[in-house]
C-alpha cells in the first residue's frame, strides 16, 4: 500500500505562543504532522498497533505547540502544509529541540532532500511511500539513538581555545558560546568518541544518518564544512577535524 499527497498553498502566520503541558509517558511517543486527515488516521492506527504512543498535528504551528508542550520522542513531518510548511517548521523546531525528525514529502528530488537534511532532519522519505518502510526507518532511528546513548562520551574536551562539553551540549570558542544543530552534535559526538582514529566516509554516514546514506559523501562534506565553520579557529586550515583525502576524517584533541 502507498500513500500520496495533494498540493496545497503554503502560508506563514508568524511565531507561535507556546503553552506548557506536562505529559507523563512510558511509551515511545511519535508526533505525526500532516494536513491530510486520512494519512494521519492510517499512520496513527498502524503505529498504535505496534505499541507507539501517537499524537497528531495538522500544520506546522500546531506541531511546534505539541513539541514544546508534550515533548515527543520522534517527529514525522510533512513538507507541504498550510500556515507553516515543513521546512519552516523544522527550521524553527531546531531552535528549541533536538528531537529526531523524519520528513515526508511529495517533493522527493535530491535538492529538497538535501535541504531537509541541511535544516536538521534525521531522515527524508519521499511520497508516495510504503508504510512498512516508514516503520523500518523509525525502528532504525530508535536503534541509532539507543546506541548513541550507550556510548561513553568524554565529559569535556579542551582543544586550544575551544572548549567542548558533549554531555551538556555546550561549546565555547575563545570564550564565546556556539550553537550547533542536532545533526552537528551527532556528527561531533561520533568524531569525538573515536578521537585519534580515522572515521571513513561510509561509517560516519551510516552512524549519523543511517545505512541508506552510506554513499552520500557530498552531504557529509557539507556538514563537516558547517561544523568546521563553528568550532575551528581557522576553518580554512582546520586543526580539530582533519581530512584524509578520499577516505574520511580524524578528530584531533591536541
Amino acid at each position: 500500500m502507498t500513500l500520496s499527497v495533494k498540493d496545497s498553498q503554503i502560508e506563514y502566520t508568524g511565531h507561535v505562543v507556546h503553552k506548557k503541558i506536562t505529559l507523563q509517558k512510558n511509551k515511545f511517543t511519535i508526533l505525526l504532522v500532516d494536513d491530510e486527515e486520512r494519512i494521519l488516521y492510517f499512520l496513527k492506527t498502524k503505529l498504535k498497533s505496534l505499541g507507539y504512543e501517537v499524537i497528531t498535528a495538522n500544520n506546522g504551528v500546531e506541531a511546534l505547540e505539541q513539541i514544546h508542550g508534550q515533548e515527543p520522542d520522534l517527529v514525522i513531518l510533512d513538507v507541504i502544509m498550510p500556515k507553516m510548511d515543513g521546512f519552516q517548521t523544522l527550521k524553527e523546531l531546531r531552535t528549541i529541540s533536538f528531537v529526531p525528525v523524519i520528513m515526508l514529502s511529495a517533493m522527493g528530488d535530491d535538492s529538497n532532500r538535501i535541504k531537509g537534511l541541511g535544516l536538521g532532519a534525521d531522515d527524508y522519505l519521499p511520497k508516495p511511500f510504503n508504510p512498512n518502510e516508514l516503520v523500518a526507518r523509525i525502528e532504525a532511528l530508535k536503534r541509532r539513538l539507543s546506541l548513541s546513548e550507550r556510548k561513553e562520551i568524554p565529559h569535556e574536551l579542551v582543544i586550544n581555545d575551544v572548549n567542548i562539553n558533549l554531555n551538556e551540549h555546550r561549546i565555547a570558542v575563545r570564550g564565546k558560546e556556539v550553537k550547533l544543530t542536532r545533526v552537528e552534535w551527532l556528527l561531533l559526538n561520533e568524531l569525538a568518541i573515536n578521537a585519534g582514529h580515522l572515521m571513513v566516509y561510509y561509517d560516519l554516514l551510516a552512524r549519523v544518518w543511517g545505512p541508506e546514506y552510506r554513499d552520500d559523501v557530498q552531504i557529509l562534506r557539507t556538514w563537516i564544512s558547517r561544523l568546521r565553520q563553528k568550532i575551528e579557529l581557522e576553518p580554512a586550515n582546520p586543526r580539530i577535524i582533519s581530512t584524509v583525502p578520499k577516505t574520511g576524517y580524524i578528530f584531533n584533541t591536541r
